[in-house]
C-alpha cells in the first residue's frame, strides 16, 4: 500500500484542505473539534486522514473541550492541533490560557468569518487579529501566522507547528473564509523536502527533573506522560517543578520565562514580506487575504506614478515593530488593508510614533477589499492627483 502520509503532487484543493494537508506533511496525528463553519472542513478533512495515517480524529462536546483535548493529546507526546472560528475562538480562550501557562505545543486555526456573535457564518473578515494577541487574560506572547493563499496555508500550517515545537506553545493560524473555501492549485513537496521540527526532549537522570527548568535556549525540555518523568501541570503560577508558588517572585519567575523566550528570539520568528520598498513613499501594509488586494494596488499606484510599496506581516503576532519604526524615519506614511474597522492598523500607528500618517482602508466583513479602495485612500490622504 502506497505511503499516505504525505500526498506529493500536484492538487486543486481549498485553502482548508490544504491546512489539514500540511498538518498531516508535519506530523499533527490527533485534531480535537467541533464543526462551525467555515472550519468544518478542515475537521471533515482531518476525519478522513487522519486515520489513514495512524492517527486520531475525535469531534468533543463543544470548543471548550476541544481545546481541552488537544492540550491533553500534545501532554501525551502527540502533535495535536484543532480549527475553529469566531465564536468558537472565543470559548477556547481560556484554554488557550492554560496552553500558555503550561508551556503547551499545539496548533490552532482560526478560520475568521465576520463578527461579532454569529455575525456572518459564511463571508470572511479578518476581525480576531486583536483577539489573538490579547483574548487570554494576564501577560503572555504568542505566535500568529496570516496565511494569503491555499498554497501558503499549506507551508504555514507547517511552520506553525515548528515554531510550537520549537518554543513550546500554541501557535494560531489566522487565515479566513475567503482563503479558506478558495480553491487554487496546491503543490505538495516529496517528505523528504519538508522541515519538521518535534519538541526538545529530556535526558539524564528522571531522579529530580524538573518539566519547567529552562535551557540556555529559553526552552524546557518536555517529557511526554508515561515515559517515567514526575510531571505536574497547573495553571496556577507554578515553580520549575511545576508545583503551585503562590507569590510574587514565583510568578515573576514564571511569566519571564514564558514570554522572553519569544521576546528574546524574534529576529528568528517575526516573518514578513517586501515588495517594492526599496524606493517606496508610501508603504501598504496586509496580510491574509487583504495582502491580494495590496499587491494589486501597489502596483496600481505604480503605474499611476505613486512610488507605494508593500510590506506584507507573514506572521502579525510578534508584530514587527522594528521594521515599521525603520520604515516610518523615511517615508510619507502607510496605509493598513485589513476586513476590519481598525486592529492591526493601530499598531502600524502605534510604532510609527508619530514620525509618518497611517490610514487604515477597512470594513466589517463580508467581502474582500477592492485594489480600487486602496488607491483611492492613497490619493486622498497623501494629495496624490491625476
Amino acid at each position: 500500500m502506497a505511503d499516505k502520509t504525505v500526498l506529493t503532487g500536484e492538487h486543486f484543493m481549498t485553502g482548508d484542505e490544504a491546512c489539514a494537508e500540511g498538518a498531516i506533511a508535519a506530523g499533527c496525528r490527533f485534531f480535537a473539534g467541533y464543526p462551525i463553519t467555515p472550519a468544518t472542513e478542515i475537521a471533515e478533512h482531518m476525519a478522513e486522514r487522519l486515520p489513514e495515517v495512524g492517527g486520531t480524529y475525535i469531534q468533543m462536546e463543544d470548543e471548550i473541550a476541544a481545546m481541552a483535548a488537544v492540550l491533553g493529546g500534545s501532554w501525551a507526546g502527540v502533535k495535536s492541533m484543532t480549527a475553529t472560528s469566531g465564536p468558537g475562538f472565543s470559548l477556547m480562550m481560556e484554554n488557550l490560557g492554560l496552553g500558555l501557562c503550561t508551556e503547551t505545543p499545539c496548533v490552532i486555526v482560526n478560520v475568521q468569518r465576520g463578527g461579532p456573535s454569529t455575525g456572518l457564518p459564511t463571508l470572511g473578515a479578518q476581525g480576531d487579529m486583536m483577539q489573538a494577541r490579547w483574548g487570554s487574560h494576564g501577560p503572555y506572547e504568542i505566535i500568529a501566522l496570516a496565511p494569503m493563499s491555499p498554497q501558503e496555508i499549506f507551508y504555514q500550517t507547517i511552520e506553525a507547528f515548528n515554531l510550537s515545537e520549537t518554543y513550546r506553545l500554541p501557535v494560531l493560524v489566522m487565515t479566513d473564509e475567503i482563503v479558506g473555501h478558495m480553491s487554487e492549485r496546491v503543490v505538495i513537496p516529496d517528505a523528504k523536502k519538508i522541515k519538521t521540527v518535534f519538541r526538545k526532549k529530556p535526558s539524564g537522570s528522571k531522579e529530580g527533573f524538573r518539566p519547567f527548568l529552562a535551557g540556555p535556549d529559553g526552552i524546557a525540555p518536555m517529557p511526554a506522560a508515561g515515559e517515567g518523568y514526575r510531571v505536574h501541570i497547573t495553571g496556577l503560577t507554578h515553580d520549575e517543578q511545576g508545583y503551585p508558588a503562590m507569590h510574587a517572585e514565583a510568578h515573576a519567575a514564571m511569566v519571564s520565562r514564558i514570554t522572553e523566550k519569544i521576546r528574546n528570539s524574534l529576529d528568528a520568528i517575526v516573518r514578513t514580506e517586501s515588495f517594492m520598498l526599496d524606493d517606496a513613499d508610501i508603504v501598504i501594509v496586509s496580510y491574509g487575504c487583504s495582502a491580494r488586494t495590496a499587491f494589486a494596488a501597489v502596483e496600481d499606484a505604480r503605474r499611476a506614478g505613486i512610488k507605494a510599496g508593500m510590506l506584507r506581516l507573514i506572521t502579525v503576532w510578534p508584530f514587527p515593530e522594528k521594521q515599521i519604526r525603520e520604515l516610518a524615519a523615511r517615508v510619507r506614511g502607510f496605509v493598513t488593508v485589513e476586513i476590519n474597522l481598525g486592529q492591526v492598523h493601530f499598531e502600524v500607528e502605534r510604532c510609527s510614533g508619530g514620525k509618518a500618517p497611517a490610514v487604515l482602508v477597512g470594513h466589517a466583513g463580508g467581502t474582500i477589499i477592492a485594489p480600487e479602495e486602496v488607491l483611492k485612500a492613497v490619493r486622498e490622504a497623501f494629495a496624490y492627483h491625476g
